[in-house]
């Protein structure tokens, strides 16, 4: 069965890291692009930072950028996104996804452009 687990979520305060994780199983997805969503009460599932397979390009969105830095370790079939200065507006269920792409360096910002989806994981930034 392949799956992605997300862990690391939490409570934090503002101004406060988190480091989130994402664990692939059921195949390799050493050739995947891979990114990271969130979605918060009320709101559509919005895009936050891709990474290609080869872990040599990153995209972000806007809010986010310079904060979070997502990154890979494909032996260990694992994506990280480390997010540092969280603001309140960033609690959300953070989720991750995985598409195979044939491009080391593509990456995929779209909801629609992933096939696999973790189960999410809570952030609440506290202020």
């Amino acid at each position: 069965q392949v799956q992605l687990v997300e862990s690391g979520g939490g409570l934090v305060q503002t101004g406060g890291s988190l480091r989130l994780s994402c664990a692939g199983s059921g195949r390799t997805f050493g050739s995947d692009a891979m990114g990271w969503f969130r979605q918060a009460p009320g709101k559509e599932r919005e895009f936050v930072a891709a990474i290609s397979w080869s872990g040599d390009n990153t995209y972000y969105a806007d809010s986010v950028k310079g904060r979070f830095t997502t990154s890979r370790d494909n032996a260990k079939n694992t994506v990280y996104l480390q997010m540092n200065s969280l603001k309140p507006e960033d609690t959300a269920v953070y989720y991750c996804a995985a598409r195979p792409v044939s491009s080391r360096g593509r990456v995929l910002i779209r909801l629609n452009d992933y096939d696999y989806w973790g189960q999410g994981t809570q952030v609440t930034v506290s202020s």
